[in-house]
């Protein structure tokens, strides 16, 4: 499997041959499908090193301990466990 950098650059790379016109409309619905394959690679690879990121950021400091698994725990506490905005 290619890197994420690697799949990164391919998607840049579609997008600046759908923006310059010069393929056919079937090579461009091509080249967007291939698109889309790969930014929903790399968003789903993008939540998971996120989801490793939060729970190595909120490690409980104690043997034991429970992990907390927001980023901003004091937030639920001020919203009553809700994040503003999202009622």
């Amino acid at each position: 499997m290619k890197s994420f950098e690697q799949r990164l650059q391919e998607l840049e790379e579609v997008g600046e041959r759908i923006r310059e016109g010069k393929i056919s409309l079937d090579e461009a619905m091509k080249e967007f499908e291939r698109g889309i394959r790969l930014a929903k690679s790399l968003e789903k690879d993008l939540a998971r090193i996120e989801r490793k990121v939060e729970v190595l950021v909120n490690e409980p400091d104690e043997p034991g301990e429970k992990p907390v698994l927001e980023l901003f725990p004091e937030l639920s506490d001020v919203t009553g466990g809700r994040q503003e905005g999202n009622e």
